[in-house]
């Protein structure tokens, strides 16, 4: 009898956790690492992480220690006890998933980057231009970037050499802009031969097509960099503007 309550009561808090999960998880997915940045930028890993270790390990810990011959305010304590170092271990979790999450897609010359908020430079936060003077909480703002002044160009290129690019930089940081749409179209390949070249990948490049309402014959791609893979976003050849993105790891 005393392991069928105590199953039960693990029962009960697995499903709690489960709850908990889904709105972190929920906040995660569809807030800080909208799609495809839940893969390139790996929040789907840091999230499986996340919520395994602390929906396994809550339950069974209340499996092990629930005994109702304990005193009642002995056993509230234990629960107590366990809940709140659930909350501080998903407290923690979830402020180094926030912390590494997406927060910028940059253009730089002739890619684009994908930049956390960890690695962006945060000091030059009050340098940037308004509207680029915090992060974004929703994914990533689009933006273009200058280019260095004469004067900032072998700070720039110690600093890129160190892995502090221009899309980390706020300072560089521009609105996207016609100028941004004719770098685009000056440094896009049509995604048509790149199916030529790779016929493989035609089924693996359907739904990211499909996604943009457009034919293949309307897209270019330009490489995108990121934390966890390299894809590629796809532009409207037309306007300049991205329109999606696409598992090519371009050169």
């Amino acid at each position: 009898m005393n392991w069928q309550v105590r199953l039960r009561a693990a029962g009960i808090h697995l499903v709690s956790c489960l709850l908990v999960a889904a709105v972190a998880a929920a906040v995660v997915l569809l807030v800080w690492y909208p799609w495809p940045y839940r893969i390139v930028s790996g929040g789907e890993s840091l999230l499986f992480l996340l919520m395994t270790v602390d929906i396994v390990m809550g339950p069974l810990i209340t499996l092990a220690i629930f005994n109702l011959k304990k005193p009642r305010t002995e056993l509230r304590r234990d629960i107590a006890i366990i809940v709140v170092l659930q909350l501080c271990a998903l407290g923690y979790g979830l402020y180094t998933v926030f912390q590494a999450r997406p927060a910028v897609l940059a253009l730089e010359v002739d890619r684009f980057r994908v930049t956390t908020a960890y690695d962006v430079v945060h000091e030059e936060l009050p340098q940037a231009q308004e509207g680029f003077r915090s992060l974004s909480l929703t994914g990533p703002v689009l933006v273009n970037t200058a280019r260095p002044k004469e004067e900032e160009r072998l700070n720039a290129i110690l600093l890129g050499l160190n892995g502090v690019d221009l899309g980390s930089r706020p300072s560089f940081w521009r609105p996207w802009d016609a100028d941004a749409r004719a770098r685009t179209l000056k440094a896009g390949k049509p995604v048509s031969d790149w199916l030529r070249a790779h016929p493989e990948q035609a089924d693996a490049l359907k739904d990211a097509i499909d996604r943009t309402g457009r034919p293949a014959e309307q897209l270019l791609y330009l490489p995108m960099l990121a934390r966890r893979t390299d894809w590629s976003v796809l532009v409207d050849k037309t306007t300049g503007d991205p329109v999606g993105f696409a598992p090519i790891d371009a050169p």
